[in-house]
């Protein structure tokens, strides 16, 4: 085991740890997160429309869902307000987060990115009418504006920006030798970066559409963006981003947030269809999303770690782990698993190293076949990372029942890897210096 952790050590942690440097990744991870409140407000929306429906489709509710329809239409406004316009927020977030990484005017950096992205996917809309598909021009079809046209956001976005960053650090500006108000003087600043990045920008997609007859985001859709989703689908795909997180975090770094550019690009783009879905009643087309690792592997936080405090209350007899494991047991219960993480500690400890890395790899692949299988709703709603084991489940999985079984089968058989390994510290631990043993580094 010794010689796997040192293997680790030298080939895998470096590359995690220039990774986490990237500040352009760092961005992107950034970016995601700012857009929480919208993506929780956009899910909630979808809950609630989702109760009342099914309150009347499943259990009668006639009146109570007539009464309760001024909400429903409340909730597709606010779907319509997050959701719909997702890959705008972003693409705003990101030229923000990247201008605050780079050190740059945060606020012209987020509306080059917006109008980049902007620039970039078609300007006219499909229609039915009369059965006949009717193209009209001028005119944004609003589904580029969501989920859709989130690959075309990152890669406009960051362009837009790297033009318009190149521009501002050459003092390509305006120099005004007057004194103006700090707001007024900063717009000058970057006045002609704005103008040099945002025309290069619709120069690039002038002599694209030239030259191939399609606007870029279309093909940026349909030949990197939907088979990069596709591709995430995979089982293989799956097990091993899971397996690199856990690989990360046993050496505390913290995983999600090293890959979080890949799990929110490939896997919140999922999740987000099959939201979208959710809402205009249709069958979510995708069975994995970003919010399947968090229900059905990460409860507790990265590894499972809620049975493992649960494993250390039942089986440990040492009275450090056992306080240890009190004190975590809250935080554990809203999946935040850094204070057992740090605490125990599991981190660089190598008797921990096998269930860390097992346990959501096993809960993953069985969790992932069972949704294929179609005996659980695949996740559709976005629910707040904080959410309870079972509770979380059963919301983002838009009130399926089976959910809560999948989740504590899930929990039962995270507690029966972490039990045996918890029994053979107790033993170890007796045998060595506590002290020195938890303070051992490889």
């Amino acid at each position: 085991m010794s010689r796997l952790v040192k293997w680790l050590e030298d080939y895998v942690l470096p590359v995690a740890n220039r990774l986490g440097q990237v500040r352009w990744l760092v961005a992107l991870r950034d970016a995601f997160i700012s857009l929480m409140p919208i993506t929780i407000a956009g899910s909630l929306a979808v809950l609630i429309k989702s109760l009342i429906t099914a309150a009347k489709v499943h259990l009668g509710w006639n009146t109570f869902a007539f009464a309760m329809q001024p909400l429903v239409s409340i909730s597709d406004l606010v779907w319509r307000g997050t959701f719909s316009l997702y890959a705008c927020f972003f693409a705003l977030a990101l030229g923000y987060q990247l201008a605050k990484n780079f050190e740059g005017n945060r606020l012209a950096a987020a509306i080059v990115s917006l109008s980049s992205f902007s620039l970039s996917i078609a300007n006219y809309a499909k229609v039915r009418f009369h059965g006949e598909s009717v193209v009209i021009k001028s005119a944004f079809d609003i589904s580029q504006f969501s989920t859709t046209g989130l690959f075309t956001a990152i890669l406009f976005g960051s362009l837009g920006f790297a033009i318009y960053y190149a521009c501002y650090k050459a003092r390509f500006m305006l120099h005004l030798s007057t004194n103006l108000p700090h707001a007024e003087q900063a717009a000058f600043d970057s006045l002609i970066p704005a103008m040099v990045s945002i025309f290069s920008i619709g120069g690039i997609n002038y002599l694209f559409q030239v030259a191939t007859g399609n606007y870029f985001g279309d093909w940026l859709l349909t030949t990197i963006q939907m088979p990069l989703v596709k591709w995430g689908q995979g089982f293989g795909t799956v097990l091993l981003v899971t397996l690199m997180v856990q690989v990360f975090w046993f050496f505390g770094i913290n995983g999600l947030g090293v890959l979080s550019p890949i799990l929110n690009s490939i896997w919140l783009t999922a999740q987000n269809g099959n939201i979208t879905a959710a809402t205009s009643g249709k069958v979510p087309p995708y069975v994995w999303v970003r919010g399947s690792f968090d229900v059905f592997a990460w409860f507790g936080g990265a590894g499972g770690t809620l049975m493992l405090i649960v494993a250390i209350l039942v089986f440990s007899k040492r009275s450090d782990y056992r306080t240890i494991a009190k004190i975590t047991l809250a935080p554990g219960i809203f999946n935040i698993g850094e204070p057992i993480l740090l605490g125990l500690p599991v981190v660089l400890n190598p008797v921990y190293l096998i269930p860390f890395l097992l346990t959501p790899v096993v809960n993953v692949a069985f969790s992932y076949w069972v949704s294929v299988m179609g005996l659980v709703n695949p996740v559709q709603v976005a629910v707040p990372s904080i959410m309870p084991p079972i509770i979380g489940p059963f919301l983002a999985c838009n009130y399926d029942w089976r959910a809560i079984v999948l989740s504590i089968i899930d929990m039962l058989i995270a507690f029966a890897i972490w039990s045996p390994f918890v029994i053979a510290a107790d033993k170890i631990a007796d045998t060595n210096n506590p002290k020195t043993f938890f303070t051992t580094q490889f």
